[in-house]
């Protein structure tokens, strides 16, 4: 009879649950951690974690805990230095010079973690985002798979700028 009542009560969650909000697959998201600022940011659910363009990047000890110290690699950015308390150390894997355990190469980097409020809409949160120098890209804020799940975020490709500019 257990078994039964929890299986019910499994089927009947998504019903409970609130619909996602559907976004477009590039949004503007502001930062009020980073000046305020507001960036275009691809919603990417192929990625894990969100990445935030950042150059000069450096992991100091404070009181303690790990900090890091950047600044911004968009094209607008001014030249101020931010400073973040680390979450973690996040370790990001690609093909690339070494091998794995399956013959194929992998490269694997560390990136520093910051938790970031961000306002998407009219919508705040605050999640993980991995710092990297994004500067390559034409969005210099990506929005992984945790990132939506924290905005409660289904996305349509199709769509783009569908939520009204930040307003947090």
């Amino acid at each position: 009879m257990k078994n039964v009542l929890a299986l019910l009560s499994f089927l009947a969650l998504p019903a409970l649950a609130a619909e996602p909000t559907l976004y477009g697959r590039y949004e503007y998201i502001k930062l009020p951690e980073i000046g305020g600022q507001t960036f275009k940011a691809k919603m990417d659910t192929g990625a894990l974690t969100a990445s935030l363009s950042a150059k000069d990047i450096q992991t100091f000890t404070r009181d303690g805990d790990d900090w890091v110290r950047f600044r911004l690699a968009t094209k607008d950015a001014d030249n101020k230095v931010y400073e973040h308390k680390v979450s973690r150390m996040s370790k990001i894997k690609s093909r690339a010079d070494e091998e794995d355990d399956e013959g194929e190469t992998v490269n694997v980097a560390k990136r520093p973690v910051v938790d970031l409020e961000l306002c998407l809409g009219d919508v705040k949160r605050t999640i993980e985002v991995n710092l990297v120098d994004r500067s390559s890209f034409n969005y210099p804020l990506l929005i992984g798979a945790k990132g939506l799940r924290e905005f409660k975020a289904a996305v349509n490709p199709a769509r783009r700028f569908v939520a009204d500019k930040p307003d947090c």
